[in-house]
This record gives C-alpha cells, structure tokens and sequence, in this order.
C-alpha cells in the first residue's frame, strides 16, 4: 500500500478515536443552541425536550453564543440551567455571566427576563426566581432583587421563601437600607416563615455596619424565642461591633454570655477583639484582665494578641510595659519568644524608633531565636533608606531563607 494512502487512513483513524469526546460537549452546546434560538413559544420547554448533561464549559459556550445580540435569551437560558438535575451553576459560572453581559452595569436585563415570563405566559417555578434572585446577589443589585421579590407575588402568586427573603435581605443590609430588610423579616413572619440563623447574620452584620450593635444584641433574644440557635460566628459579629462602637459594658456582658455558654465559647480572635477595643481607649488595666479571663478560659493568645497588645503600648510611649509584657505571654500563653521580639520590632520600627528596633533585632540573632520574616525585611528596608545595612544582615537573610 502506498505510503500516502497508509498516513491517510492513520489520520481519520487518529481523528475518529478524538471525536467523541469533542463532538458530544460541542454537539450539545449546538443543540441546545439551536432549541434556544428556534423555540416557539417557552425558551424553557424547548430546551428541556433537550435533556441535557451539563457542565460549566456547556453553559458558558452557550451563553457566548448569545452575546453580544441575544442576551434576553443568554440569560434565560442561564436560569433554566441552574436548576436542571445533576447540575449547579458555580460562583465562577455566575461571576462570568454577569460580566459577559454587563448585568451590573445594565439591570434592566433582569427585569426583562421576568416581564417575558409573564409576557408569555410561561410556566415559573421557585427554582427559576431563586437563580434570578441569585443573579442580582452577584451583581449586588438590592433594588432589583426587591422587585422581583414583589413581581412573583404579585404576578406569578408564588409565594417567596426563605432563601428568597434571605437574598434580598442580605442585599438590603450591604446597600445599608436597614429599615427595608427589617420590614422584610417581619413581613416573613405574617407570611408563616421564620427567620432562620443566615437571615439573623445579614442583618447582624447590616446593624453592626450601621452602628446600631445595641440593636444587634437585642436580637439574641428575638433569635431564642424563634428557636434559632446562635453560634460563634454570629455572637464574635455582635461583639465586634460593640466594641468598634465603644459599647464595652454591654460587650463584656456578651463575653460573660459566652464564657458560660456550651457550644459558643470565646475563642482567641474573640478574645484579642476585645483587647484591642481596650488598648485603643488606653484601658490598660481592662486589656491586662481580658487576658488574663483569656488564660482561665483555657485559650491562648497568638501572635495577633501579642501585637496588639505591644503596639498599642509603644505607640503610648510605653515601649518598658511592652518589654516586660513578653515574659508573660511566652510563659502564660506559649507564644514563641521569637513571635513576640518580631512584634516588639515592628512596633518599634513603627513608631520611629530604628536604632532600638536594631538592638533589639541583633540580640534576637544572637540567640537561637529567629526574628520573622516581616520583622527582618520591614527593619532591612528602613535601613536601606538610610544606608545602614546590618552587620548580622547577611545571617537574618540566611534564616528566613
């Protein structure tokens, strides 16, 4: 057999043991382009004649192939999509279809999707609002994800849900419109739901932002006669912002709260909060007892701890107190002597205090502790500025190596 015959048969049979895998994702991206562009009637019976397996690459050739012209049906698509079995839309996938076609920028897309449902008459269900719902969650749009919560109910008498509300809530508070998302949760009540701990930290978190975290703590009480249990997360939430807010009687109750509690017990990022409300007052005595309730409660400072602490009282002049503050956190907390010298050069080198951030630094590489990274390179760099490399600059280089 001739040897141009030979490597063409080789080629087709090359091409034919590739084609499947490429062809049945291609394929049924074509087809369910072709249903979407040539359905009569319901874009969303048409596709689901279909009875596709997706994936993420499937949907997003789709959704290309909608953009620039198409994007009504783009977007269409893409709600049908997030709900058909064996698939979920992920952030990504979200992410790429709000900015393939401008959602943020141009809302009014959104609208124009449910204005054709009802145009059509189309046959809705919760899955579909609840991608709709989602899609203004990633495109931040709080306005619009009311309107489509009055639309449903108003136009398609679907009854929201819990996560519906919880969507639009959540938008609610980060655009700071408090007062909408509580006449949502009461409107929740009279219409048989409950609020349930997600819908709690939306508008823990909205109040907090706010500055209303005496109201946040208020809900705690609301939350237990609704038998919604707290957690850690939501309660660190409230004493946050009672704390960036100077509430610190009613945050030390909160911790005293928690300390008894079972499950939600105050553990060290709590606890160092907390501290740093009280060293920025220049409470020193309250800190100093924070920590000690800190040890009695069986948890550890941290390096976070250690330079909160250390800061704050260099930055008041105290740099003695923050010298002898050390020994108490290596030999209460365990914090490694080389965490709390490394933080106590910072600190130093913070407030302009260079050649004492260097004694400082060369005594730790005298011993057989090692600074940390972000000590040695803030201190090389301060000192580069001013022509000064280090003696032992060579060594500090060679243990952070």
């Amino acid at each position: 057999m001739p040897q141009l015959v030979k490597f063409r048969l080789f080629m087709r049979c090359h091409a034919l043991k590739t084609l499947p895998f490429s062809t049945h994702r291609m394929g049924m991206a074509d087809t369910l382009c072709t249903h979407l562009h040539q359905s009569n009637g319901s874009v969303e019976n048409s596709l689901s004649k279909v009875k596709p397996k997706l994936d993420s690459k499937c949907v997003i050739e789709v959704l290309n192939s909608c953009h620039p012209k198409q994007p009504l049906l783009g977007v269409r698509f893409f709600v049908w999509a997030g709900f058909q079995s064996g698939y979920r839309h992920s952030a990504h996938t979200y992410s790429k279809a709000c900015k393939l076609y401008g959602i943020q920028q141009n809302p009014q897309i959104i609208r124009d999707v449910v204005l054709s449902y009802e145009a059509e008459g189309c046959l809705v269900n919760v899955n579909m609002f609840r991608e709709v719902l989602k899609l203004c969650k990633e495109a931040q749009l709080a306005d619009v994800a009311l309107w489509v919560l009055r639309k449903i109910e108003q136009s398609f008498n679907i009854g929201a849900d819990t996560v519906m509300y919880n969507v639009v809530i959540r938008l609610c508070c980060k655009n700071g419109d408090i007062e909408t998302a509580e006449k949502l949760i009461g409107e929740m009540s009279l219409n048989g739901l409950y609020p349930d701990l997600i819908t709690y930290m939306a508008i823990v978190e909205g109040l907090c932002d706010a500055g209303r975290p005496e109201h946040a703590y208020s809900l705690l009480k609301v939350m237990r006669e609704h038998r919604c249990s707290t957690n850690l997360v939501i309660l660190s939430a409230i004493l946050d912002g009672l704390c960036r807010s100077g509430s610190m009687k009613m945050a030390l109750e909160l911790l005293d709260e928690m300390e008894k509690g079972g499950d939600c017990r105050p553990n060290v990022v709590t606890y160092t909060s907390v501290i740093q409300s009280f060293c920025k007052r220049g409470q020193w005595t309250e800190a100093l007892d924070i920590l000690d309730r800190m040890k009695a409660s069986g948890c550890h400072a941290n390096h976070v701890t250690v330079f909160t602490f250390v800061d704050s009282l260099c930055v008041e002049g105290r740099v003695g107190e923050a010298y002898k503050l050390i020994d108490k956190f290596v030999v209460e907390h365990g914090v490694s002597y080389g965490d709390c010298c490394s933080s106590l050069v910072i600190s130093l080198i913070r407030i302009k205090k260079l050649d004492e951030a260097m004694k400082l630094f060369m005594e730790i590489l005298s011993g057989d502790v090692r600074p940390d990274t972000l000590a040695s390179s803030l201190l090389l760099k301060e000192l580069c500025i001013k022509d000064q490399p280090p003696d032992g600059g060579h060594k500090a280089g060679q243990d952070n190596a």
